[in-house]
Order: structure tokens, then C-alpha cells, then sequence
């Protein structure tokens, strides 16, 4: 019988010591290789372009690009690459919000070694994978607003497009209009045109209540550590 092929994972978090750890951890697992490694959502969406991995561990509260929206990005781009969610938020927010968003899974970072492990076998098999802690409840709310006619008018914010929802966080993180034209390699005026298309969308008045906006949806979080 030929062996079974290796799983190859792109581990995607913007701390260091967190990547280090997992790639620590997964490379001493029988069967699983580690391609690559992204240290913020923009970045993972282009190593899965560039290594096609079978599994992005993706976590979700990175700069730049969220971890939603990297994830939204994969999914749609890779149809073959599969995310797992590997997470400190427990909210069924969080949780909703990223299966929506194409995850197949959603694994805590306080977990046990063995089941995030479980959690990447199970996704290889094309199986969904949550945390036990993660209530029952979260997936037959899941399954209710997926189904067509369930869930009432999209929200406002799955009315930006791509490149909207990429300004839209870079916005919400402070940067300059000059700034985010520098980082996406686009006009000022590009950045001034989106910029407005998104406020009206949001109906928006001014940058403090787009960072209040970013805040309660969860593309933005509060630093809590001091």
C-alpha cells in the first residue's frame, strides 16, 4: 500500500514566537510538512498563491490584512486549499464570521497539542473541525444564516470589495491615505476614491467612527496587554 501523502501547511501569525512554536511542534509529526511560513494576512494570501499548501493555519488578529479576509481571499483563489482557524478569540462572533468567510475549521490557542493536530488531520479529510469548547448552538446558527433567504440583507461590510476591505483595516490601523497608496502600490487619489466609496457604503462620517466600525466587527481588536 503507498504511503499516504504528506500534508503541507502554511502557518500564517504575526508573532514570531507563535510560528517558531508551531512549526516547532508540526514538524515533528509524522506525515505533515510545513511549506512555509506568513507573518501577516497579505503575506499569506501570496505564499498560498505561490506553494499552494493543502492547509493555511491561519490566524485571524494580524495588521495589514485580517485573517478573515486573507482567509475570504484563499478560499476563493484556492478552491483546493483549505483554512484552519487557529485562534484566541472564542466569541461565536469570531466563529460565525470565519466559516462564513470559507474556514473549515476553528481551533482555540489555548488547545492541547493533540488537538490542534486532530483538527488538521480531520480538515486534510475534508471533514469541519471546532473546538469542543465551542458550543453546538454557533453551528446550528451557522447553518440557519447560511441558508438562502435566512439571514436577512447582507451586512455592510461584506458590501466592500476586496481592495475596500484591505483599505478599509488599513484605515482603521492609522495610516495616511500617502501611506496606504505607498503600501498597495496605488495612487493617492486611488486610496482618496476608495476611501470615499467606503465611508458612503458604511455610512461613515469621518475616520473615529470607521475605527469604532473596525472595532465592533472585529477587523480592528483593542490592545488589552497593558
Amino acid at each position: 500500500m503507498p504511503a499516504e501523502r504528506e500534508i503541507r501547511l502554511l502557518v500564517a501569525d504575526d508573532h514570531t514566537i507563535v510560528r517558531q512554536g508551531l512549526r516547532k511542534l508540526l514538524e515533528t509529526e509524522p506525515g505533515v510538512e510545513v511549506v512555509g511560513e506568513a507573518t501577516d494576512g497579505r503575506d499569506a494570501v501570496t505564499k498560498a498563491m505561490d506553494l499552494m499548501p493543502d492547509i493555511v493555519l491561519m490566524d485571524l488578529s494580524m495588521p495589514g490584512l485580517h485573517g478573515l479576509e486573507a482567509t475570504r481571499q484563499i478560499t476563493k483563489r484556492l478552491p483546493k486549499t483549505r483554512v484552519l482557524i487557529l485562534s484566541m478569540h472564542k466569541n461565536e462572533a469570531y466563529v460565525l464570521q470565519a466559516l462564513q468567510s470559507g474556514a473549515s475549521g476553528f481551533v482555540l490557542k489555548d488547545s492541547a497539542s493533540e488537538e490542534v493536530l486532530t483538527a488538521i488531520r480531520s480538515v486534510s479529510r475534508g471533514d469541519s473541525y471546532l473546538s469542543p469548547s465551542i458550543s453546538r448552538v454557533l453551528i446550528e446558527d451557522y447553518l440557519r444564516l447560511s441558508t438562502p433567504g435566512a439571514g436577512g440583507a447582507k451586512s455592510l461590510y461584506d458590501t466592500l470589495t476586496v481592495r475596500e476591505r484591505e483599505i478599509f483595516q488599513l484605515l482603521a490601523e492609522g495610516l495616511k491615505n500617502q501611506e496606504i497608496a505607498e503600501r498597495l502600490h496605488v495612487s493617492v487619489k486611488t486610496v482618496e476614491t476608495h476611501r470615499a466609496h467606503i465611508m458612503e457604503k458604511l455610512n461613515l462620517n469621518n475616520i473615529a467612527e470607521l475605527v469604532k466600525y473596525s472595532i465592533e466587527i472585529g477587523i480592528v481588536q483593542l490592545d488589552t496587554s497593558t
